[in-house]
């Protein structure tokens, strides 16, 4: 056979191409090229792809700003589909917007750049004490200033396309006033409710009957024992490793003199000014009168420098600080107009400036008092100097311990020991990991990626290594099974006692529903026979201690069918029997209405603002293809399903 290959090579390589030809010809080049770059694709945006390593990095930044926000929100869920999906759309969105900010030529000028880094909290953990930058904290969390600039210009660039759109919504008071009144309108209502502790008393199950109950499929999850496993991990952090890398005194000391300027107490500076005002706008005429008052209280100043509080008082045009004494508290350089800034800073404490003018008038400065300006001693930011070291030499060093980590667990996959001796690790152990934990908090074992790893059947038949997985930033962790007990349904005699309270609530809950739609028929048709306590007004602008199913039921209703009955579920609590009488006007005070009209409009500038992107979406041709597409349809049939049931 292949002495028959080797010498009939030209015919068949003549073969091969009358085999792919006509695939060429019904699909053509283009599709070929296409099937083959749509690999590792996940959305495509006005031609630019969107890669799965990407959307993977949104995802993981997403999940643990999400965590952050709701510690104790259930790890499992995070990697459903509609969660995954929703990452999906924040960097779709991301795109989209980055589009339409390069079409319509939006900018951010540097003047913006700087005040938003100056003035927003999220950065202030990357500032000095004298508003710069703190390049060893930015570093020690992976960036460069030329990132940072274009990370922030980028974000401030894309927020002005939606952000027009939402500013410039406007409602009318007539649209306004159906919006409100349709939100916050009031019924009178009366209600009561049939609790399943009132028949439970009155049922006991029969042998047959538990046993069927024990054989139903819906009983199945609770009667089965979840799938579990003994487990050995081996946890790679970047924490663990800052404890470990050692500092010298001299390299800190070395750090000090070469940062100095990070540990500087800002300069300050306290004045007070009397302004006699003279703006751009004045004519000349009065600007020289302006200068000639001024002048002239310069010149009793000079005379009698204590005059300068009861002066400004009298005198200046600075309303807020005139009424005490002229007083501007501290300030740093910069904070005042360039002119007022040099001439306060040139002064020693207690001195009289001259005149000096800005575009606000003529002023005249006393300093007061002076502080900062000097650095603070080594001793008093040695903790800082500290940890800020150990998390730059750390980082280097879980950057080569996380790429042997990461070989190690797959090449010796039948023991996480070798590598847990090399980098100086311990292996942790951990029973009873179930593979479907629900609300159970199982620490670092409660990741998705990690169980569906752990429990994969070659990994759990043989004990192998799980692949290296980054449960977090500068977090790898590798997990093996020890022991492994399978999902079983749990024997009748070990859950009979279970099984019987549980079937009391269930058939209770039926019996509290039938009585409760027995007593509408009844009371339906003799009103004089209803036993209802007296009604409530219900809206959802007044707090309402009941359930809010049934302000919720009681709202559904038509007004056309008024008085009208109507059944309600309560879950475990039971079930309500809810009779609405009417509608009751609405009250609200002027200011009440333009209160809501306000926030109407934003409701209304959102609204907007999301048609828009729509539109933009639509404009931009955004697609879902293979990973992306999957989950995306995954998502929206789980959300119809929702609103389904």
């Amino acid at each position: 056979m292949f002495d028959f290959v080797r010498k009939h090579t030209r015919i068949l390589q003549f073969i091969l191409v009358l085999l792919i030809l006509p695939s060429f010809l019904v699909f053509g080049i283009e599709g070929y090229s296409r099937f083959a770059n749509d690999e590792g694709i996940v959305a495509k945006v006005k031609g630019q792809s969107i890669t799965q390593g990407e959307w993977d990095n949104a995802h993981r930044n997403w999940v643990e700003r999400l965590r952050a926000q709701k510690p104790d929100i259930d790890a499992k869920t995070l990697d459903l589909p509609e969660y995954k999906r929703q990452s999906l759309e924040t960097l779709v969105r991301q795109y989209v917007l980055a589009a339409a900010a390069q079409e319509q030529k939006l900018s951010v000028p540097n003047a913006r750049l700087v005040r938003v880094f100056a003035t927003d909290p999220q950065f202030a953990a990357l500032r000095n004490a004298d508003g710069s930058l703190n390049k060893a904290m930015l570093e020690a969390r992976g960036m460069t200033s030329p990132q940072l600039e274009s990370l922030l210009r980028q974000e401030l660039t894309v927020g002005q396309v939606l952000s027009g759109v939402q500013g410039a919504a406007q409602s009318s008071v007539v649209s306004n006033r159906q919006a409100v009144e349709a939100l916050l309108q009031v019924r009178d209502v009366q209600w009561t409710k049939f609790e399943p502790k009132q028949y439970a008393t009155q049922l006991s199950p029969t042998p047959v009957q538990l046993q069927a109950f024990y054989k139903d499929p819906a009983n199945g999850a609770w009667l089965t024992s979840p799938e579990k496993a003994d487990v050995q991990y081996l946890l790679l952090d970047i924490n663990a490793l800052k404890q470990r890398v050692a500092v010298s005194e001299d390299d800190l000391r070395r750090s000090y003199k070469e940062n100095q300027a990070r540990f500087m107490a800002p300069e300050e500076r306290r004045a007070s000014h009397i302004l006699i005002k003279a703006e751009k706008s004045a004519t000349p005429e009065q600007k020289k009168t302006a200068r000639a008052k001024a002048d002239q209280l310069l010149a009793q100043l000079q005379k009698n420098p204590s005059q300068f509080a009861e002066l400004a008082k009298k005198n200046s045009d600075d309303l807020g600080s005139a009424a005490i004494g002229g007083d501007l508290d501290f300030f740093g350089r910069g904070a005042m107009v360039k002119s007022f800034d040099e001439a306060a800073f040139a002064l020693k404490t207690g001195q009289l400036s001259g005149v000096v003018e800005s575009d606000f008038g003529f002023h005249i400065i006393q300093l007061t008092a002076m502080r900062g300006g000097s650095a603070q001693p080594f001793e008093a930011v040695r903790g800082q100097l500290e940890d800020d070291a150990r998390k730059q030499l750390a980082q280097r060093e879980f950057a080569a311990a996380a790429e042997r980590f990461t070989n190690a667990v797959y090449e010796q996959s039948d023991s996480l020991k070798p590598i847990a001796d090399e980098l100086k690790l311990s292996v942790q152990t951990q029973n009873d990991v179930q593979r479907e934990p629900g609300a159970k908090d199982q620490g670092v074992m409660s990741n998705r990626r990690v169980l569906d790893a752990l429990f994969d059947a070659a990994n759990r038949a043989k004990g192998r290594n799980t692949e290296a997985v980054e449960i977090a930033p500068n977090k790898l962790l590798s997990a093996r099974i020890v022991k492994y007990s399978a999902a079983t349904r749990l024997p009748f005699d070990q859950v009979q006692v279970t099984l019987r309270e549980r079937w009391v609530a269930a058939e209770a809950l039926k019996a509290a529903h039938s009585d409760a739609v027995q007593k509408m028929a009844l009371w339906k048709q003799s009103p004089e026979k209803a036993q209802l306590p007296a009604s409530v007004s219900m809206s959802r602008r007044t707090g309402f201690a009941q359930p809010a199913a049934v302000l919720d039921a009681a709202l559904r209703v038509s007004e056309k069918q008024m008085p009208a009955w109507t059944v309600v579920d309560l879950g475990a609590e039971g079930t309500a029997l809810v009779k609405v009488n009417k509608v009751l006007p609405l009250q609200m005070s002027p200011q009440e209405l333009t209160e809501t009209q306000n926030q109407f409009g934003g409701y209304w500038g959102k609204a907007e603002a999301d048609a828009y992107y729509r539109a933009l979406k639509r404009q931009y041709k955004v697609e879902y293809v293979n990973e992306g597409k999957a989950v995306t349809e995954k998502a929206l049939e789980t959300q119809k399903a929702a609103s389904a049931s």
